[in-house]
């Protein structure tokens, strides 16, 4: 081939490249007279911070892909024919525990009756202190994790980081932690970082199944008949399906067709955070959880991880998530190279 056509050819590739990749603008915007903040990509709504008082934890709900698709379960604060109603505290993106000081603010949500909610935590949202919006969007809110007398045992300061592409939109996380009373994370289950999936992203069974939690309320989730969901797991160890819950990776990613998307998130893990890499609750009927702190159950009662931060101590937690779309999800190598950008974080 001529070699100036040859040049030619690869200045149009990678002028395209650049076109495609080119990061978009990021609004954060606060809703007038309420306790939320929305977030626009490229002029597109992506996601909106939740922190009303009558929420048990802040949330980013819902999330969308760069196309508008939805990839967040709409239940319990909407509904969308199809999507499942189990364990309404599963709200599309969120940070808590099942058992902090005894309490557990995982499950904690309007369907706890009043006479046991003293067993269980809330995260209450104190302000939200900045917002920036530009190539990178920026939300930082303080919130203090009480008990239900309103004592509180942790402060939390978290900032989000909000970016996109034409196929592409990240969330980074830094979430720090800070004792304001001596603080202990018991090894458990349910934590630290979740997501529940919209339905088509489960993974397809049509028999019911059950879980328990902490204090032994079983939970059913129904089998699905409308051949929608389609959706699998990958780790960064190579682990696929059912096999990704209870394994340890750098990354996890679910990945399946939403509509005419073929839509792919992954949750990156950062090196810095408590025991690394971390186990995923990644389960096929549609919760999507890392959480560093459940060694014993996943494990089998191997090792156990419990976490105490004495009065004034620290500790932080940095995620990214990555979610595409388009004719193909993010390879393994890709998300490497995503999980060692993010590690220089």
């Amino acid at each position: 081939m001529n070699s100036k056509l040859l040049t030619l050819g690869m200045i149009i590739s990678a002028s395209t490249l650049t076109f495609a990749q080119k990061a978009q603008t990021v609004s954060v915007i606060q809703a007038a007279n309420e306790k939320k903040v929305n977030v626009l990509i490229g002029g597109k709504p992506f996601t909106s911070f939740l922190y009303p008082d009558d929420l048990e934890k802040p949330v980013l709900y819902p999330i969308r892909d760069a196309d508008g698709t939805v990839v967040t379960r709409s239940f319990p604060l909407d509904k969308r024919e199809g999507d499942p109603t189990d364990h309404p505290h599963h709200i599309g993106l969120w940070f808590d525990y099942e058992n902090l000081n005894g309490l557990d603010f995982w499950n904690n949500s309007y369907a706890i009756p009043a006479a046991k909610k003293n067993k269980y935590g809330w995260i209450r949202t104190e302000k939200v202190t900045g917002t920036k919006s530009g190539t990178t969007g920026i939300l930082a809110y303080k919130a203090n994790w009480t008990n239900q007398a309103k004592q509180v045992i942790l402060e939390e300061n978290t900032r989000f980081e909000f970016s996109g592409t034409a196929g592409q939109r990240v969330i980074d996380r830094i979430t720090t932690l800070t004792a304001k009373q001596d603080a202990k994370f018991t090894d458990a289950k349910d934590g630290m970082l979740g997501l529940r999936l919209v339905h088509e992203l489960q993974m397809p069974t049509k028999d019911d199944q059950k879980f328990a939690d902490d204090k032994g309320n079983i939970t059913v989730v129904k089998g699905g008949a409308d051949n929608l969901a389609n959706g699998n797991y990958l780790t960064s160890a190579g682990k696929t399906g059912d096999d990704a819950w209870s394994s340890r990776g750098v990354w996890c990613k679910v990945y399946g067709k939403v509509g005419a998307d073929s839509v792919s998130i992954a949750i990156i893990d950062h090196p810095q955070n408590p025991n690394y890499p971390t186990f995923w609750h990644a389960r096929g009927y549609g919760l999507f959880a890392a959480n560093p702190l459940g060694e014993k159950i996943f494990t089998n009662g191997k090792s156990e991880k419990n976490l105490t931060l004495k009065t004034g101590e620290s500790v932080t937690f940095k995620y990214r998530i990555v979610i595409n779309n388009g004719a193909q999800t993010l390879s393994a190598n890709a998300l490497n190279n995503e999980a060692a950008a993010f590690a220089k974080k």
